[in-house]
């Protein structure tokens, strides 16, 4: 195991996909912060005071995306030059394999989120520092383990598809399913119970008194709802992106669930793969 991590940290250092990716998303948080903070301190904005809280945590959107369209390639290239049956040969298991090119994947994920993290700090001089205190941590940690449970479901679709580019097919289709799916369900979560229609009256356009929402989400449904946006990692993004995060316990149980749930099923299926 030892001697695969090693090979497979060795071969992430040089993969240039990686270092586009570190450098693609360093240059984007500090586009994107910069441009927040622009915003922010706008004249029309002035009175709503935004701390840098409100965008430091926007890669929860897409940091996703960057983990499938490197864990694709990068894993994808195994078979393609067939390592995968060399490091058979040589005597490795399949499990061994398997949790190797894991781990390398989240490793390159995590340096992924770093990537961001750093890059936005440059928001500090305009905005100041985090507001939520002792709540970063928690969201840092609610991030990396949204970040293995993505890398587990990254790694499954790479480990069981030969084929470098259906792998990538798979996994980007399959991201924008999660990020659908969970921007569904917490749009759904987010209507209001009451609401007040306009009305046109003799006098003019008036606002009539509240009455009850019929795209409102209530009882047993609401719940599944609300388990589902905590379940998926996409789910849990969207809630750090809008800095709402109401479940975190259930949110930190569900990515550890993902990932070893995830990786136990990947590790049965590739040991009975075919790698002829």
């Amino acid at each position: 195991m030892n001697k695969l991590l090693s090979s497979g940290f060795s071969r992430l250092k040089r993969d240039k996909i990686f270092w586009v990716s570190i450098v693609a998303l360093l240059l984007y948080s500090i586009i994107y912060m910069l441009n927040g903070c622009r915003q922010a301190l706008s004249h029309d904005m002035a009175e709503f005071k935004y701390p840098l809280d409100a965008y430091y945590f926007h890669y929860g959107l897409s940091i996703g995306l960057f983990c499938s369209v490197f864990t694709s390639i990068f894993l994808g290239t195994e078979y393609q030059q067939g390592t995968i049956r060399n490091k058979l040969i040589v005597g490795h298991t399949r499990t061994a394999i398997y949790l190797s090119n894991l781990l390398v994947s989240f490793t390159a994920s995590l340096f992924m989120l770093l990537a961001w993290l750093i890059g936005a700090l440059v928001g500090i001089p305009f905005l100041g520092p985090w507001e939520m205190g002792p709540l970063l941590l928690l969201y840092l940690l609610i991030s990396v383990l949204f970040l293995a449970a993505f890398s587990a479901i990254f790694t499954f679709i790479g480990m069981l598809t030969s084929y470098k580019t259906i792998a990538q097919v798979f996994s980007l289709l399959f991201f924008f399913a999660l990020l659908m799916g969970g921007s569904m369900l917490y749009e759904a979560l987010q209507q209001p119970e009451m609401t007040s229609p306009i009305v046109m009256t003799t006098e003019g356009m008036q606002i009539a008194d509240p009455v009850p929402n019929p795209s409102y989400v209530t009882g047993p449904l609401r719940s599944v709802y609300e388990f589902l946006v905590d379940l998926l990692p996409t789910g849990q993004g969207i809630q750090m992106f809008d800095l709402n995060i109401r479940h975190p316990l259930r949110m930190i149980l569900s990515s550890l669930g993902i990932t070893a749930g995830v990786s136990a099923v990947g590790i049965c299926f590739f040991r009975r793969k075919n790698l002829n």
